[in-house]
């Protein structure tokens, strides 16, 4: 959350409409959907729950900072999906969703039609990680937009790097 502040203030120093894009993104895939990962890998039913709480909250927030970037290219009449940061970014947002969707629908511990099935649970498992994943790699991309400031990149790099571990492996 720390890191999403940081980037959100990165560009003028203060806090504006387009603050909320790299705040809720990174709220949403770094801290959301890495404790959703690291709680379902606790195991059990409850676990099983909140995982699927907070990646779902994880795909909200991401909801949330495409929005904010699409009304801001709207306000200052910029195109849409021009870099390779957007481009990205929008197939691991959709992706998201997908797993959310996919989850829901055929893992959910209550009601999913194939909650039990190995083949389909490994698939989710291994495609929300990527999905985490390319998040880090949209990040870092991002982040070059923000600022040239090396020691900056280095910590937020730093950072995703340490993670990676817990939340990937």
């Amino acid at each position: 959350t720390g890191g999403g502040y940081l980037c959100a203030v990165t560009p003028g120093g203060y806090w504006s409409f387009f603050s909320w894009h790299p705040f809720l993104m990174m709220v949403s895939y770094i801290s959301l959907m890495g404790m959703g990962a690291l709680t379902k890998k606790l195991g059990g039913y409850k676990n099983t729950k909140m995982h699927g709480i907070l990646s779902s909250v994880a795909v909200a927030c991401a909801g949330g900072g495409y929005w904010v970037i699409y009304k801001n290219k709207e306000n200052y009449g910029r195109p849409h999906l021009m870099t390779l940061h957007g481009k990205a970014g929008f197939g691991v947002l959709l992706g998201s969703v997908g797993a959310m969707l996919f989850g829901a629908i055929f893992l959910h511990p209550d009601f999913g039609t194939d909650k039990t099935n190995k083949t389909i649970r490994k698939f989710h498992k291994i495609f929300g990680r990527s999905m985490i994943a390319a998040s880090y790699v949209v990040c870092i991309l991002g982040l070059r937009t923000l600022t040239t400031n090396v020691w900056y990149s280095a910590t937020l790099i730093a950072s995703l790097l340490m993670l990676t571990p817990n939340v990937l492996f």
